[in-house]
């Protein structure tokens, strides 16, 4: 394959993460690693790649929906997130993908349950309370299991916090702002060990960033119902295909 033609599919790469990104408020790493994975890269080296990008890509996301943001809650889930990523960065490829499979999609259920809990039983979804402790514990696990999987936990965060009360906006201007900062320790500790080509790293994160910004503009103009149907469907056509892979 020609190097001309290798560029181009990083870059359609990055504009289909950075648009499913921008739209759904997600790290983009469920859709970008396998893709990159499929066009030829090492795992590891795709999972340091798309750590490399998402804090760019998510801060275009961030940027156009700034206005949604949650900033004190944004705080403590940063914080969880950070120290999270950073261990998961360590134990990535430690733990069988099984394993991870399972677990990630038994949360993935849970948490896209919990996106419409308001509608299914609204007495108790109203007396869920996210403290600041619960905040940052939720995010360390979360964004642990993320970086494990090469990714920022951003494919759970904005389900998770609609199911805690958020309007799907605010969850999912909240959650590009927190991925900003989450992968960077993580990304940081890929690169250190010699797991991130910068050629394909450079052209995925300029298509990213053109994707993250028009899925951001969609966003902003898309009916909270469709969001909502939106991000479920995607959670749990993204936590088959980690099922797939899998096994």
């Amino acid at each position: 394959m020609s190097q001309i033609t290798l560029i181009v599919i990083y870059i359609c790469i990055g504009l289909f993460a950075g648009f499913m990104s921008g739209m759904f408020g997600i790290g983009g790493g469920a859709v970008r690693v396998p893709l990159l994975n499929l066009a030829g890269l090492p795992l590891l080296s795709a999972f340091g790649i798309n750590l490399f990008i998402v804090p760019f890509s998510s801060l275009v996301g961030a940027v156009s929906q700034r206005e949604n943001i949650d900033k004190e809650i944004a705080i403590y889930l940063g914080i969880g997130g950070i120290f999270g990523a950073i261990i998961g960065a360590f134990l990535a490829g430690l733990i069988p993908t099984l394993i991870l499979a399972v677990i990630f999609v038994v949360l993935s259920l849970v948490i896209v349950l919990g996106l419409f809990l308001d509608r299914i039983v609204p007495a108790r979804a109203y007396k869920i309370n996210l403290t600041h402790k619960i905040a940052f514990a939720s995010s360390f696990f979360l964004s642990l299991i993320g970086a494990i999987r090469g990714g920022s936990a951003g494919s759970i965060f904005p389900a998770f916090l609609k199911a805690i009360g958020c309007d799907i906006h605010r969850a999912i201007a909240t959650s590009l702002c927190v991925t900003i900062f989450t992968c960077i320790g993580a990304a940081i500790i890929f690169w250190s060990r010699g797991d991130i080509i910068w050629l394909p790293a450079i052209f995925a994160l300029t298509g990213s960033m053109v994707g993250a910004r028009l899925g951001s503009a969609v966003s902003l103009k898309t009916k909270t119902v469709w969001l909502e149907i939106g991000l479920g469907i995607l959670i749990v056509g993204l936590a088959l295909i980690t099922v797939y892979k899998a096994v």
